[in-house]
C-alpha cells in the first residue's frame, strides 16, 4: 500500500538578514526588469525611465527612514555599506583623531572595517597642512589634517550587560573623550533582539562633534526607525527586499572621504540595480503599512516561544525579554552541538538560524553571545516572517524537545 500522507510543509525561521522574498517585491522586481533595466546615467528613453525608477526607490527609502531624498545611497549590500561608512567618515575625519567607538555586539561587518580603519591611518604632509572647516554638502574631502591626542586609543569596543545592551555611560564616556572619529551603535541587536539606547549615545556624540553610524539592518520594517543618527545603514533583506542591494542614509553635514576612486556615484562606484533598488522600496513601503499588526501578532507568537523554551531542561533564552525587536528571538542548550541541533531541525522541516561554534559558516562561536556572557554552544536562533503562522510555530516548539534530546544522546548525555 502506497503512503499517500503529505509531508507537513517546511517551515523557515531563519529570516534575519535574509527574509522571505515579500509578493510585492517580487511583482516590483518584473516590473522594473521590462521598464528599468536600462543604465540610468544614459540620455536615451530607455535610461530614463530607468532613472525614473531608481529616483522613486530613492523617494520612497527616504521617507521610510525619515531622511532627505539626497541622503540615501544604494550599495550592493548591507555589508558594504557598513564597510564603506566606516573607512570613508575614519578617513575624512583623520584630523578629530583616529579612535573609534564600537560596541562588543556590533556586526562582525562593522568591528572588522574599524579595525582595518583604525590599523591605516597614517598622515600626509598635505593631512598635516589643512585646516578643519565645518561642511554642509556631501561631497567627499579632498584633504584632511591630523591632529591625534597622545590619550585617544584608536579602537575601543565598549562591553554589553547579560541582556545583550550596551554600557549606556561607558559608551558615553568613550564618545566624549578626545581623539574620536567614529562611534557606531546598532539600533538592536540582530542576534538577541535586544534593543540600544541610540538616543542618549548619539545625544553624548552630537555634543562631542562625533558623528554615530547607527547599524539599522535588523530594525527597519520591524521596528521604529531610530531619527538619532548621522549615518545608517539598512538592509532590504532583512525586510522582504531583494538580495543585491543595501542602503546607506549619510547626513549632509557628516564629513567623509571616499576610500576607492572617483565614480560618478561618489559612494558606490558602478550605480545598482535598479529592478532591485525598485522592489526593496517597494517592500519597504509595504511592511511599514502593516507594522503595527505585525508587531503585535508576532510579539505574542515570541513570548510563547519564550515561555514554552524556558521549560526544557538546561536552556538559556538569552536577550531582553521586553525591550526588544517583535520578531527575534535566541536560545541556548547546555550539552548540545549547535551544529548538530540546527541539522536535526533541518530534517525535522525546519530552518533555523545559529550562532553557535562549528556552524557551517564560521568555526567561532558567536561574538555577541561571547560579549553578552551566556552559553555560545547549542544556540538557536529564530526570526519570524510576516508570513510565519502561530501554527508553524506551535509544530517547531513540538518537534524543539525532541530534537534537543536526540542530540544530547548522541554526545552521551541522557536524562536531563
Amino acid at each position: 500500500m502506497t503512503d499517500t500522507t503529505t509531508p507537513p510543509r517546511r517551515v523557515y525561521l531563519d529570516n534575519g538578514g535574509r527574509a522571505l522574498l515579500h509578493p510585492l517585491a517580487r511583482t516590483a522586481f518584473d516590473q522594473a526588469l521590462d521598464d528599468g533595466w536600462a543604465d540610468p546615467r544614459r540620455l536615451h528613453a530607455e535610461a530614463r525611465r530607468a532613472a525614473v525608477l531608481l529616483d522613486g526607490a530613492r523617494e520612497a527609502v527616504a521617507a521610510g527612514l525619515g531622511a532627505r531624498t539626497e541622503e540615501i545611497h544604494f550599495s550592493s549590500s548591507h555589508t558594504a555599506s557598513l564597510h564603506a561608512a566606516v573607512g570613508a567618515v575614519a578617513l575624512g575625519r583623520r584630523r578629530a583623531g583616529p579612535g573609534i567607538v564600537v560596541s562588543a555586539v556590533e556586526r562582525a561587518a562593522v568591528l572588522h572595517a574599524a579595525e582595518l580603519a583604525t590599523s591605516s591611518v597614517t598622515p600626509t604632509a598635505a593631512d598635516l597642512s589643512t585646516t578643519d572647516t565645518p561642511r554642509t554638502d556631501l561631497r567627499p574631502e579632498t584633504s584632511v589634517a591630523l591632529e591625534t591626542p597622545s590619550t585617544a586609543r584608536p579602537l575601543v569596543t565598549v562591553p554589553v550587560d547579560l541582556l545583550g545592551r550596551v554600557d549606556e555611560a561607558a559608551m558615553i564616556a568613550a564618545v566624549s573623550s578626545p581623539g574620536v572619529a567614529l562611534a557606531a551603535l546598532q539600533a538592536a541587536n540582530g542576534e538577541v533582539g535586544t534593543l540600544q539606547p541610540v538616543g542618549a549615545v548619539h545625544d553624548a556624540a552630537r555634543r562631542a562633534g562625533v558623528p554615530l553610524l547607527v547599524d539599522a539592518g535588523a530594525v527597519v520594517g520591524h521596528a521604529e526607525v531610530p531619527g538619532a543618527w548621522d549615518l545608517l545603514a539598512a538592509d532590504p533583506g532583512d525586510w522582504g527586499g531583494p538580495a543585491g542591494v543595501g542602503v546607506l542614509a549619510v547626513r549632509n553635514r557628516v564629513r567623509w572621504r571616499r576610500t576607492w576612486p572617483e565614480d560618478a556615484d561618489p559612494w558606490f562606484p558602478g550605480g545598482v540595480s535598479v529592478p532591485a533598488a525598485f522592489a526593496a522600496a517597494v517592500a519597504l513601503q509595504s511592511v511599514l503599512a502593516d507594522r503595527a499588526a505585525q508587531d503585535a501578532r508576532r510579539r505574542a507568537i515570541v513570548a510563547k516561544v519564550r515561555d514554552v523554551v524556558g521549560q526544557i531542561p538546561d536552556v538559556e533564552v538569552v536577550g531582553d525579554p521586553d525591550d526588544r525587536l517583535p520578531h527575534v528571538v535566541t536560545f541556548s542548550f547546555l550539552f548540545v552541538d549547535g551544529e548538530a541541533l540546527v541539522s536535526e531541525l533541518d530534517r525535522a522541516g525546519f530552518a533555523v538560524g545559529s550562532g553557535s561554534a562549528c556552524t557551517s559558516s564560521s568555526l567561532e562561536p558567536s561574538h555577541v553571545l561571547a560579549a553578552m556572557g551566556v552559553l555560545t554552544h547549542g544556540n538557536v536562533r529564530i526570526a519570524l516572517d510576516r508570513s510565519t503562522t502561530e501554527e508553524d510555530v506551535d509544530r517547531f516548539l513540538a518537534v524543539l524537545p525532541g530534537a534537543v534530546a536526540r542530540v544530547r544522546a548522541s554526545l552521551g548525555v541522557s536524562g536531563l
